[in-house]
């Protein structure tokens, strides 16, 4: 049976709303760790944990860590319009002085996973001047990246080594590691979660850039779960690969016997609408039929209009999808 999991967020903080998502499938949750810590959302945890128990479900916990992925600061959102001249660093948008130092002139920078591009037009030594190409509302704490560039922070923050040693206390029974580029990087945090006395939670590693596709091979071992993460997956390369590159992921994880995880806007239109694109039903249901353990919805759940929704799609086409495969 394919793994159906929603993202935790404002849109299903309610006890209600978790209870109809368990109701229509849903077998587990993820909570994004770049905006929260376990502490943080004790009470949300606990509403899901019972929202689980009601439906006579373990409900999966999945922390997303927040890994190597560089973020932008703002103190308030940014609406931004082709054009516009803003500044990266000192006295404007608050980013890492890595990221400063590495940028050039004529760079493409993409913020919010790619939503938003800028062009770098001058570079001061703790500042660089950027012209936006493609606008949008840029909020608090969404990636960047410099396009055709490898810049990273560390594989895992503090907070991240907080939230894994208080993993058990919530219920987590996995954690997602983004941006896994070798298998050394999961073979610390499972002996981390050793440590903690977690050696039951699964590791999920989100492959997110060509580096990890290309040593997908010595990752796999350490991973009881690959995560083909198309959204940063798609800001490293020409989106017209994209689907190429998913397609090599799940041919390495089925002859290697990996379980695969798809993930990113797949209901990306139920943000904001009750019914789906028949492309995103024909996207899940091509999944599955490809061989995914699991699929995952995002900020569907997390913040949007119908969370309760989404999940009905999901397991739905998941379940046609299962039905086609056995009718064979």
């Amino acid at each position: 049976m394919t793994e159906i999991f929603g993202t935790l967020g404002p849109a299903c903080a309610d006890y209600d709303i978790l209870d109809q998502m368990f109701k229509n499938g849903m077998t587990g949750i993820r909570l994004n760790m770049s905006h929260t810590s376990l502490c943080e959302s004790e009470e949300l945890l606990r509403t899901y944990h019972s929202a689980a128990a009601a439906n006579g479900r373990k409900g999966d916990l999945l922390i997303d860590l927040q890994g190597p992925e560089l973020r932008i600061s703002v103190r308030e959102p940014m609406n931004l319009s082709e054009g516009d001249l803003i500044c990266f660093g000192k006295g404007g948008i608050g980013i890492d002085e890595c990221v400063v130092s590495a940028m050039e002139k004529g760079d493409s920078i993409l913020m919010d996973d790619g939503r938003i591009l800028a062009v770098i037009t001058a570079v001061f030594e703790d500042r660089a001047e950027a012209v936006i190409r493609r606008g949008g509302l840029l909020m608090n704490r969404k990636s960047i990246k410099i396009e055709g560039k490898d810049i990273s922070g560390p594989d895992l923050t503090q907070q991240d080594l907080e939230n894994l040693s208080e993993a058990k206390k919530y219920g987590v029974t996995a954690v997602m590691v983004p941006f896994v580029r070798e298998g050394r990087q999961l073979r610390n945090i499972r002996e981390r979660l050793n440590a903690y006395g977690c050696a039951d939670i699964r590791i999920f590693a989100k492959i997110e850039n060509r580096t990890g596709m290309k040593n997908l091979r010595d990752i796999i071992p350490y991973a009881d779960m690959i995560v083909i993460a198309r959204g940063d997956l798609g800001n490293d390369m020409p989106l017209w690969q994209l689907p190429a590159a998913q397609k090599d992921i799940e041919d390495l994880c089925l002859r290697a016997g990996k379980p695969f995880l798809v993930v990113t806007q797949m209901l990306a239109s139920m943000t904001d609408h009750a019914v789906p694109t028949r492309a995103e039903v024909s996207d899940i249901f091509n999944a599955v039929i490809d061989g995914a353990d699991a699929v995952m919805a995002t900020n569907e759940t997390a913040a949007g209009k119908y969370p309760a929704e989404v999940i009905c799609y999901l397991k739905n086409t998941a379940d046609e999808a299962e039905k086609w495969l056995a009718g064979r």
